[in-house]
């Protein structure tokens, strides 16, 4: 049998012979046009950027009649956009299309300028005349199987189009590409091969790798909750960081040590984000992590089916009217959580005791993961002694900014600097500070810092 043999139209001229019939769209067996929106403003992106399409197979009769094989969807969309007045959706991702612009000047010479082109709500006509003949010139490659009739049509339909598409967490994976390869390491981990419940099918489907993103949107990102995962994906991309990643590697590392057989069903692909955001929760506690583990066998064993929340509810129960994944039934759930842990743990709940927590998470957070409640307790000895030497009426000293001044404390000590002197002549130069404390923080940090390079001058 002879190979089939290639040929290349020029897209204005493969969509004329479809429009009159010479290339038919219409094969027996050939399924109906499935493609969204999306797919058919990424094929035209695709085509105005001049890039990579993948031939479209089609079969040939004895006549010379071709029948579309693979691409049917493709000729379509294109038709869609050329002939049928498709405008471009607003969601269009990429919309600004970089052309040469014809210029000409007053004696009628012709020049080419650099310039870009919104696509967005844009239908074909409404193009610039050079990006409509780019269209029209885009080169489509084709494979031609000769000498078909319409079972050996069939045939190559059906064998083209075996393969298995993409799902909804394996496309929205594509949006987080900046943190792909992170992820995928992250899946190494013992965690997912031996403490979890996780299907094999569940794996091969991008299952895990969503409940890694709902994980890091849950413990960071909660305020901007997004419950589509391409959202989701597509915000992470933008807006997380190394360290957390590095904080979620962590996590996972720790609770290999403790989570056993009889308790890993706990963490499936509907719950497994709760769970990891409580363990990172927990964390505040500084107790033993195996006290994670003791608490989720008297979770499984007694409290889930017997504890209610504040609203009547079992944990089961309580997305019984919303998804499972509406930020109110996170949000509800984690509460939950949080309150039986600290009833677990005999948390007494005191203000003192609420207090001391927030501070070692916070420092932990910003500043340095392997801080403990000891060093808490150092840092806010240094600070008693500290404010002996200012004004002990200036603002600063409010216990709300109590978390950035004990966070610059740890910082002296985790890069062995000494913080007394600036100490003291940052509370003689400030009178106000930022409500929010990271920003407070980062803020003193910087002043430490030209507080000391200056002094390192001065002493040279």
């Amino acid at each position: 049998m002879a190979r089939p043999r290639k040929q290349t139209y020029t897209l204005e001229m493969y969509l004329k012979k479809n429009r009159k019939g010479d290339i038919d769209n219409n094969a027996d067996v050939q399924r109906n046009f499935v493609w969204n929106n999306e797919q058919i403003n990424e094929l035209i992106v695709t085509v105005l950027t001049d890039d990579y399409m993948p031939p479209i197979i089609l079969g040939e009769e004895e006549n010379s009649k071709l029948h579309i094989v693979d691409g049917g969807c493709r000729t379509a969309a294109l038709r869609k956009f050329r002939e049928m007045n498709y405008k471009i959706t607003s969601s269009i991702e990429n919309s600004l299309i970089p052309y040469k612009k014809k210029v000409k000047d007053r004696k009628g010479n012709i020049t080419y300028k650099d310039d870009v082109f919104d696509i967005k709500n844009k239908t074909f006509d409404k193009l610039p005349e050079e990006l409509r003949e780019k269209f029209d010139e885009y080169q489509i490659e084709t494979v031609i199987h000769e000498c078909c009739d319409y079972t050996k049509v069939s045939r190559y339909i059906k064998r083209y189009n075996n393969h298995v598409a993409m799902n909804t967490d394996q496309r929205a994976f594509t949006y987080i590409d900046k943190y792909a390869n992170r992820i995928r390491r992250i899946l190494d981990s013992r965690f997912f091969a031996e403490c979890s419940s996780y299907s094999e099918n569940d794996k091969t489907k991008g299952v895990v790798e969503r409940v890694i993103v709902e994980t890091m949107m849950c413990m960071y990102h909660f305020d901007n909750w997004k419950t589509q995962p391409k959202a989701a994906c597509k915000y992470l991309n933008h807006n997380a960081t190394e360290q957390e990643f590095d904080v979620l590697a962590d996590n996972l590392h720790r609770l290999e040590k403790v989570i056993t057989d009889d308790i890993k069903d706990i963490f499936n692909k509907k719950d497994s984000f709760i769970f990891l955001t409580l363990f990172d929760r927990f964390l505040k506690f500084d107790v033993q992590d195996d006290q994670f583990a003791g608490f989720l066998r008297e979770f499984k064993s007694s409290y889930r089916a017997v504890r209610r929340n504040e609203k009547g509810l079992l944990f089961d129960e309580i997305n019984k009217e919303l998804s499972t994944k509406d930020k109110q039934v996170i949000a509800d759930k984690l509460a939950m959580l949080e309150g039986l842990l600290g009833e677990f743990l005999h948390f007494d709940g005191t203000e003192a005791s609420r207090q001391e927590i927030n501070i070692l998470a916070f420092v932990r957070e910003h500043v340095d993961l392997k801080v403990s409640s000891e060093d808490i307790r150092d840092y806010q000895e240094d600070f008693e002694v500290l404010t002996l030497y200012v004004d002990n009426r200036s603002r600063l000293l409010e216990p709300e900014n109590r978390l950035s001044l004990l966070a610059v404390i740890a910082y002296g000590y985790k890069n062995e600097i000494r913080i007394d002197d600036w100490f003291v002549d940052y509370f003689k130069k400030n009178r106000q500070y930022r409500k929010n404390q990271k920003q407070n923080y980062v803020q003193m940090v910087n002043s430490l810092k030209k507080y000391i390079s200056g002094k390192d001058r001065r002493s040279a």
